[in-house]
């Protein structure tokens, strides 16, 4: 999630569980221990290799349920030994406090599709549960309010009310998209199955700033198809356009390391491109077709074989003046789908477009 969720979430968090005297204190340290764990961006940020490394060991260690228990341990240790403050006063509550300002942050990022290494140094892939887009103001504004309310209302009974509410109100939300999820599954599984795609590898992700509208992603033997669903305005089955991905070209570069990192990472939910006699990886997973925010070239052509390049990283069409016009023009249209349902078939399954590619 953005930084301020992030902030927002562990002072919520740590103010609720430190002593009412010490309020102040603990959104503080919340805020920056709720910041912590994506300060591997900085040092990523000087070791990576190449992009697509800084991508994908980026919300690895630093966000590991088995390493930040130990990370919370060691601060919670040095303030009580050294520090002689509140933390001695009152260790019990400063060490949950400490602990869960710490460990919600890659929970919450789980939420998001990006991917999160809960589990590092075992290698599963990254956990997506995909229910919120990274940014999403419904779920931070309960925690912002809260604990603006308890920075003024410091050690009263109203301060931790508001944090409660918070808390309670966004965790409601996190609840809220994950049954939104479950239902555009449901008709999703449906549609794709009246396709022939009822074993496709799929998943399904709220788009920008909403929960309202999702969009649902299946693999195809010859590329993609994309559908969307409204929770608000749609009724009948899904629609699905097919899109195609040189599934070819991605086979036979299975074998470059960066191919087969982002496969890892990202569940293999890529469009595949040749250009210029070159390999280009689309993430899938974060974007609307055509334009993804992660898109890597990883591979040169020499023959009829692929040859490891230097990964890079290409720039995202909405960057630039233009880019970001074209965005605007595209969130406005998100908009207008929510509450709008466009004009079916009879039979959606069969639609032009609709059909695998």
């Amino acid at each position: 999630m953005d930084s301020l969720s992030q902030i927002v979430l562990g002072g919520a968090v740590a103010a609720a569980i430190a002593p009412a005297g010490h309020r102040r204190a603990a959104l503080l340290a919340g805020a920056a221990l709720g910041t912590l764990p994506d300060l591997d961006a900085l040092l990523l940020a000087f070791t990576a290799a190449d992009p697509v490394a800084l991508m994908t060991e980026h919300r690895s260690y630093s966000h590991s349920l088995l390493v930040l228990p130990w990370v919370a341990a060691l601060i919670w240790w040095l303030f009580k030994r050294y520090g002689h403050g509140r933390v001695a006063q009152a260790p019990a509550r400063w060490f949950w406090a400490i602990l869960l300002a710490l460990i919600t942050h890659p929970l919450l990022d789980a939420f998001t599709v990006y991917g999160t290494q809960l589990w590092w140094p075992f290698t599963p892939p990254p956990t997506m549960w995909s229910s919120v887009f990274i940014i999403d103001p419904l779920y931070t504004v309960w925690l912002l309010v809260g604990c603006v309310v308890a920075w003024f209302a410091r050690s009263r009974p109203l301060a931790q009310k508001a944090l409660l509410a918070g808390l309670v109100l966004s965790t409601g939300y996190l609840g809220w998209s994950l049954l939104a999820k479950q239902q555009v599954e449901r008709e999703a599984d449906r549609a794709l199955a009246a396709m022939g795609l009822g074993d496709a590898p799929r998943f399904s992700v709220a788009t920008p700033f909403n929960t309202l509208l999702w969009q649902v992603v299946a693999m195809t033997p010859g590329g993609y198809v994309i559908g969307e669903r409204s929770v608000v305005a749609d009724e009948g089955p899904m629609t699905f356009r097919g899109y195609p991905s040189n599934v070819q070209a991605l086979r036979q570069a299975v074998h470059i390391p960066a191919v087969a990192r982002l496969n890892w990472f990202n569940r293999g939910f890529m469009r595949a491109q040749v250009v210029d006699d070159r390999l280009q990886l689309s993430d899938l997973r974060m974007g609307l077709e055509p334009d993804y925010t992660f898109t890597f070239a990883v591979a040169r052509a020499e023959g009829e074989r692929w040859v490891a390049i230097v990964p890079e990283q290409l720039r995202p069409a909405y960057e630039g003046e233009q880019g970001r016009a074209r965005a605007k023009r595209r969130f406005g249209t998100l908009w207008e789908r929510i509450w709008q349902t466009p004009p079916q078939t009879d039979n959606p399954a069969e639609a032009p477009g609709s059909a695998r590619p």
